[in-house]
């Protein structure tokens, strides 16, 4: 089997699952995007086009959200308190981030439902900065865990490395290392993607241009697509 097809077959392994899709569907949605922004004055007809492709396959992602919290309420209570975490700052972060996230899609589905024009929801603007506001912190929480547990494993191969030769120290260990760095990498582009959708005097919201959030968001697609296959190859 040639490289080529290998790849083939493993891209659509990856976007036969729901996790792999929603990357893929992010990465045209936020590369359209950029496109639009870069053409927003030179081609605002062409700009119009992309723009309309973004958000109809924005929409799409939004849609398959709509079920998200079944799984998510399920994962919350397997996780419980956070007994299985290597310390009580990742349990509490986990357990803050898992109630965020539980009131986070409901307050999504409102604002879909409003969005398009099913349920008559008043003060659908209070809705949308909510729905934002928990995005923020959703995002920011995974931030913080991710950074905590990055610091846990470090210190795991610090003290590896001194206990024996750099050599000895499990080299899957350290390819899963680097892939936790490049989480961070992006979960920080999607921070600064979350936190420009608050009102306009909240830090940068509503600062960044169409050109700047589908650049951001199309980095942490990409990010998130080569974790993916890596995982994939660890796992092998």
């Amino acid at each position: 089997m040639s490289s080529t097809t290998k790849f083939v077959a493993e891209f659509c392994d990856i976007i036969d699952s729901y996790g792999g899709r929603d990357k893929v569907m992010k990465a045209l949605c936020y590369s359209a995007k950029l496109v639009a922004g870069y053409h927003l004055k030179r081609n605002p007809e062409l700009a119009k086009r992309y723009a309309t492709a973004s958000s109809k396959i924005s929409g799409a992602r939004a849609t398959l959200r709509l079920i998200d919290d079944i799984p998510m309420i399920q994962y919350a209570l397997e996780y419980g308190l956070g007994e299985n975490e290597p310390d009580r700052i990742m349990a509490i972060l986990g357990v803050t981030a898992n109630i965020v996230d539980l009131l986070y899609y409901p307050i999504e589905k409102i604002c879909w439902l409003s969005e398009h024009k099913i349920v008559d929801v008043k003060h659908a603007d209070n809705w949308d900065n909510a729905n934002s506001v928990f995005w923020v912190l959703s995002v920011y929480l995974n931030l913080m865990r991710t950074l905590r547990n990055f610091w846990l494993n470090q210190e795991k191969l610090n003290r590896s490395h001194e206990l024996c030769s750099p050599t000895n120290i499990d080299a899957k260990s350290l390819a899963k290392h680097r892939l936790e760095l490049m989480s961070i990498a992006r979960i920080s582009l999607d921070f600064v993607h979350a936190v420009s959708t608050l009102p306009k005097g909240y830090l940068w919201g509503g600062k960044l241009s169409t050109f700047q959030v589908g650049a951001i968001g199309t980095l942490s697609a990409g990010l998130g697509i080569y974790q993916i296959f890596a995982k994939r190859r660890l796992c092998k």
